[in-house]
């Protein structure tokens, strides 16, 4: 066991999901170690304690999980679960940090952040009930960053990742685990798979795009092996360390390759695609593609069809910019919704209590009460469950939800690497017009609010300020206004736009022409051409 030396580093602040840098930082003397002592030095329950460690496999995994493996060793943490080939997706470490009751987790994966020796890396860590660590904690873990003047490391030679079995580290037991058998076995607790099975020996098809990230073991063994899909539903099914040149993000500007596939004339009759570290979903059906919003609305309408949710739901929660689709669903269910910051941590509390049972956000996230992370494998396979007992394609699933609730018309439009002064600038001028709007017309809407969103939870009492700008008019519609906290160059601004549409002959409508007249407003209130000198978004979903 050594004690180095160390100086600390300026920015190692977490942001949403844990610390995201490039791997050339990460790659810098000293910057993960710091890091990862100061996690240690934050929970002291971790000695004599059982650590999870795991990650989506991306460039400088295997590295990061080393140096970690013998600092958890050097720092008295009795007992490490590690993924083998260092591999756990996101939602797959929640679900081993609960079924084995370990004290904590670290997950690595900067998520839907591109991957390779230029693009990103990420460090995060859970608590015991599996979830992202509260802001108290991942506070205190950036405080003993901003100190730090020594780290403990043990010299023990590296272990080999890819074997499963016990093993021991400088004395501390080291448990190598199939990354997918635990989650497998959680799917199958939840979702019929006879019905599943049934529906692909039907001749139905699906195509999973796994965009060469971690979810691709998950769905090779849990749609292609338990649920008997032909070979070849899923592709890029091979994690690689640079995502294969993929932007590892499910939306309809990345995922380019299953949008053109669920296109043609010969589309399958499902598609789906997941993340870099599993924990976003994007589903389609046949030249259909379903907002997220949408699809936190249509589990939450339909859940009593799924084994695992037979008895209802406790309640739902989505997050501030999240469309209100499935607040609709929720009061026709007689059920609490609740609205959070972004960040999956807020939800954690609301489950742990039983207060909700899904949740979701716009970024392509859903969940549940089976683990504390969005779950990108666990989406599809509901999608998969009510395609296969409804008997109904993904279109007809959406109209006819469309036409009981009223379609929710949404866009995100993100205005990525803009200079930090001038994203904050922007923003603070904004929050400074917000007394004198409500009640303004804009657009031929008049505002009924205009608020900077804050959140007190109803379980623990924090409070949450400064989560994003809200502009809400008389009849519904939305223009939300926040600063991202999971890129790592710049700032990203993102700007969300809702219009609800009740009746049914504006359901087909193409969703940016519906919403031309708020694009416009919201470039024009928030100066985004003045502060930024951008005149389009870098993407639109």
């Amino acid at each position: 066991m050594k004690v180095v030396n160390t100086q600390s580093v300026s920015g190692q602040r977490p942001g949403t999901s844990g610390l995201r840098k490039k791997v050339t930082v990460f790659q810098q003397a000293n910057y993960l170690e710091n890091f990862v002592q100061a996690i240690f030095n934050a929970v002291p329950a971790l000695k004599g304690g059982t650590l999870v460690l795991g990650g989506d496999g991306r460039f400088y995994n295997r590295v990061a999980v080393q140096i970690i493996l013998k600092m958890a060793a050097a720092n008295g943490i009795a007992q490490v679960i590690l993924g083998r080939g260092g591999i756990l997706s996101t939602p797959a470490a929640s679900s081993v940090i609960r079924k084995y009751a370990a004290t904590g987790g670290i997950i690595l994966s900067a998520s839907h952040n591109p991957g390779g020796p230029d693009g990103d890396f990420g460090i995060k860590y859970n608590t015991d009930n599996g979830g992202p660590a509260a802001e108290k904690i991942t506070e205190a873990i950036y405080q003993h960053t901003t100190s730090i003047s020594q780290y403990q490391i043990s010299d023990a030679a590296d272990l080999d990742l890819d074997v499963t079995g016990s093993f021991s580290v400088a004395g501390m037991a080291v448990e190598i685990i199939d990354p997918v058998a635990d989650y497998a076995v959680l799917m199958q607790d939840l979702f019929d798979f006879d019905a599943i099975r049934a529906w692909f020996a039907a001749g139905n098809r699906m195509q999973f795009d796994a965009m060469s990230a971690v979810a691709g073991p998950y769905a090779a063994e849990i749609i292609e092996g338990l649920l008997g899909a032909p070979q070849g539903t899923v592709v890029n099914g091979v994690p690689l360390e640079d995502f294969g040149g993929h932007h590892p993000d499910p939306n309809p500007a990345h995922a380019t390759e299953l949008i053109a596939t669920m296109s043609a004339t010969d589309a399958p009759d499902f598609g789906a695609a997941s993340d870099g570290d599993a924990d976003r979903n994007m589903v389609l059906g046949r030249n259909f593609v379903v907002t997220p919003s949408d699809s936190l609305a249509v589990l939450a309408a339909n859940a009593t069809l799924v084994p695992g949710y037979r008895k209802g739901l406790a309640g739902v929660a989505r997050s501030m910019p999240t469309s209100a689709a499935v607040d609709a669903v929720a009061k026709a269910l007689g059920i609490a919704c609740y609205e959070t910051p972004t960040g999956w941590k807020f939800f954690g509390n609301l489950l742990d209590a039983g207060k909700v049972t899904l949740c979701g956000e716009e970024s392509y996230g859903t969940g549940s009460d089976h683990v504390r992370e969005k779950d990108g494998v666990w989406a599809v396979l509901f999608w998969l469950n009510l395609l296969a007992v409804t008997g109904k394609s993904v279109e007809e699933i959406i109209t006819e939800h469309w036409a009981r609730f009223g379609r929710h018309i949404y866009s995100r439009h993100d205005f990525e690497e803009i200079a930090s002064d001038a994203a904050e600038n922007l923003m603070a001028a904004l929050r400074a017009r917000l007394p004198e709007l409500a009640g303004q017309s804009l657009g031929g809407q008049v505002v009924r609010l205009a608020d900077d969103f804050a959140y007190d939870d109803p379980v623990d009492g924090s409070h949450s300020a400064r989560q994003g700008v809200r502009i809400i008019f008389a009849g519904g519609d939305r223009i939300i206004y926040r600063l991202s906290g999971t890129g790592t160059a710049g700032a990203t601004l993102r700007v969300y736009l809702e219009k609800y549409q009740a009746d049914t002959a504006g359901h087909g409508a193409e969703t940016q022409a519906a919403l031309a007249d708020l694009i416009t407003v919201s470039r024009q209130l928030a100066q985004i051409q003045t502060f930024t000198g951008m005149v389009q978004p870098t993407v639109v979903t």
